[in-house]
């Protein structure tokens, strides 16, 4: 794993992608399937029956500080893993609609389908 810079958040690259790399600004869409660490319970994925990709402008605070961070550099077809830790997730106050419990620390799994 490595950590990324100024954060507490850890990734590693599963499979290599290729091309241009997500930046601050652009809009990506990934395949993502998020756990919570301490239990290994699946509380979302976009390739569950009837979900899509998720698609989300990076950089700029729209989703998690963890996600947001840890997907800066994602190249189109990468596979990575991100930890996230609470205070880079949901927090004291976890996600109870979705099953997170507070102080939670994240796993997921996030596949770069496109870039714009």
């Amino acid at each position: 794993m490595q950590a990324i810079p100024g954060h507490q958040t850890q990734y590693q690259i599963l499979n290599p992608g290729t091309g241009k790399a997500i930046a601050k600004g652009d809009t990506a869409t990934v395949h993502a399937t998020g756990v919570v660490k301490e239990s290994g319970k699946k509380f979302w994925s976009t390739k569950d029956p009837g979900q899509s990709p998720f698609s989300y402008q990076a950089g700029v605070g729209k989703v998690i500080t963890g996600w947001d961070q840890g997907c800066l550099g994602m190249q189109v077809g990468e596979e990575r893993k991100l930890v996230i830790p609470a205070n880079e997730g949901y927090g004291s106050g976890g996600f109870p609609a979705w099953g997170i419990p507070p102080g939670a620390t994240l796993e997921f799994t996030l596949e770069c389908l496109q870039i714009q």
